[in-house]
């Protein structure tokens, strides 16, 4: 009797249907995961607890395209920050640099009457040449991070300061408006429902599940370790239903905001470098270990200033599209961005001591942070509120990221 109650209690115990292998698989894969997936299940339960404290608000379609308006900066230069981060570094200028570049395009367009395009292109190399400054002071001046963009930081507010001479300076022309506030244009001429938004919409979620059953094909192909296929399909089909819903609501609406193209194509540009390129790969490695990475072979500098001419450009990029959004160039634009973007790459999993981080989890931290703004506004939470819970939030996520570490 003592001996099968004991062969009784030995056995595992499984899900009605499920093997032993597959539930184990199953337990070991989330455990592993759980980072990337407890932030997208985070930013779902906030959204549904926000949808039902504005008593359905915060998923209007109007709603939903302020909340990509007010958020496209922050998801901009927090790909660029989270090279930074994962590199072992940080940023605390781009908030000024933003705000700098804001001010040189509309110096450039109004008082010298420059076009939009050449303007775009000249503040974005401008961008990129303050980046690769403070690159140069980090990387092979071997000057903290923290003190060079500190630096950078008080120079661009005062530069800001001086270029608008302490006034505002706008409008800007109408088709560089069109940046952050125009629309993708309908040709099939429907008022209540964007045709043109709803197609692109369906054609961005089938993408998504051709790319992912290729890279599943690989993986196999390769004898690499896959997802558990349950959790794949989830997952995937999950996202492809959220496409195309966010898609259809903006749809009934103005359609897909121009800016939400630009964030799109950026996205999916810098998740493929971080995952599928050898500089991406070299990255993590570097802020994994320096000192071994360089050992391996890797131009550890060369990176490093890299990633720093990459977050200029950025910054410069966002810097346009706020500018384009309040139609007019203010001293104080870029006041804080810096703390929203370092926040959204914390949040979304990224660790402060480098080598980890993905560009999803910056996105979905960025949106973290923009529907809580979004919806405390929506519910009359002052401002001074707004800041303490935000602050507890970032606590808490690097709390998390410090105890998984030393666990």
């Amino acid at each position: 009797m003592g001996s099968s109650e004991a062969k009784v209690a030995a056995e595992p115990v499984r899900a009605p249907g499920l093997p032993v292998a597959a539930t184990s698989a199953h337990k070991g894969f989330v455990q592993s995961n759980l980072r990337e997936y407890g932030m997208l299940i985070s930013l779902v339960a906030i959204m549904a607890l926000f949808q039902v404290l504005t008593d359905g608000t915060l998923m209007r379609p109007l709603n939903l395209t302020n909340l990509v308006l007010q958020n496209s900066y922050i998801v901009i230069m927090a790909l660029g920050m989270l090279l930074v981060i994962v590199a072992g570094h940080i940023d605390l200028s781009v908030g000024s640099v933003c705000g700098f570049i804001g001010a040189l395009a509309a110096v450039l367009m109004v008082q010298y009457d420059w076009p939009y395009l050449p303007t775009g292109l000249f503040c974005i190399v401008a961008g990129a040449l303050i980046g690769a400054a403070q690159g140069w002071f980090v990387a092979y001046a071997r000057m903290p991070s923290f003190i060079v963009t500190l630096a950078g930081m008080l120079v661009f507010k005062g530069l800001t300061l001086a270029l608008l001479a302490g006034q505002s300076v706008g409008p800007f022309p109408t088709a560089f408006q069109k940046l952050s506030s125009g629309f993708v244009p309908d040709p099939f001429g429907a008022e209540s429902l964007r045709l043109a938004s709803l197609v692109l919409g369906a054609v961005a979620a089938l993408a998504l599940l051709l790319s992912k059953l290729r890279g599943r094909a690989q993986l196999a192909r390769h004898g690499m370790e896959e997802e558990p296929f349950g959790f794949f399909l989830v997952k995937n089909l999950f996202f492809a239903a959220a496409i195309l819903y966010f898609c259809y609501l903006l749809a009934t609406y103005r359609g897909l905001p121009n800016v939400l193209i630009v964030m799109a194509v950026l996205i999916v540009a810098y998740d493929f470098v971080t995952r599928r390129t050898t500089v991406g790969r070299r990255i993590y490695a570097m802020g994994g270990n320096e000192k071994a990475a360089r050992l391996s072979g890797i131009h550890t500098q060369r990176l490093a200033f890299l990633t720093f001419v990459n977050m200029g450009a950025l910054a410069a990029l966002a810097g346009l599209v706020f500018a384009a959004r309040l139609n007019t160039a203010t001293p104080k634009a870029g006041l804080g961005f810096e703390l929203d973007v370092i926040a959204a790459c914390f949040i979304g999993g990224a660790s402060a001591s480098g080598g980890v981080g993905r560009v999803m989890g910056a996105v979905i931290g960025a949106f973290i942070m923009g529907v809580m703004n979004n919806g405390m506004s929506i519910m009359g939470i002052g401002i001074d509120y707004q800041q303490v819970i935000k602050g507890l939030v970032l606590l808490a996520a690097v709390f998390i990221d410090v105890y998984n570490r030393n666990k």
